[in-house]
């Protein structure tokens, strides 16, 4: 028996793992976003729960790769704030990866469709 057999937490977490780019260029596709807030709507609207020190290396190699810029921002109510948003090869990326695994999870979605107790129609 496999590891991940034994364990689903450890599949269920490597899955995530995997769609945290995409997730969090999604996250920033209508509005620019501090660090807190792409995590609060990461675990609102995709149930990827993440530390806050996971998300800022991912963060920093985006920007790295070009993907999204930053800059930090005084707030009227505490410390200042670093914001990000995509940059115009971030928009086309996170499209081309959206379109990418919207095909590629409705190809899984009917390969295990059986297992779910559906019916291809």
């Amino acid at each position: 028996m496999s590891p991940n057999a034994e364990n689903p937490e450890n599949w269920e977490r490597q899955v995530k793992k995997g769609w945290l780019d995409l997730a969090i260029l999604a996250s920033l596709w209508h509005e620019k976003l501090y660090g807190l807030d792409i995590l609060r709507r990461l675990e609102q609207q995709s149930d990827l729960i993440l530390a806050e020190g996971t998300i800022y290396p991912i963060l920093n190699r985006l920007k790295g790769d070009g993907l999204v810029d930053s800059k930090w921002v005084e707030s009227e109510t505490g410390h200042p704030r670093k914001y990000y948003w995509l940059t115009p090869a971030g928009r086309r990326s996170a499209a081309v990866m959206a379109r990418y695994a919207s095909g590629f999870l409705s190809q899984i979605q009917a390969l295990i469709a059986p297992l779910l107790g559906k019916e291809e129609q």
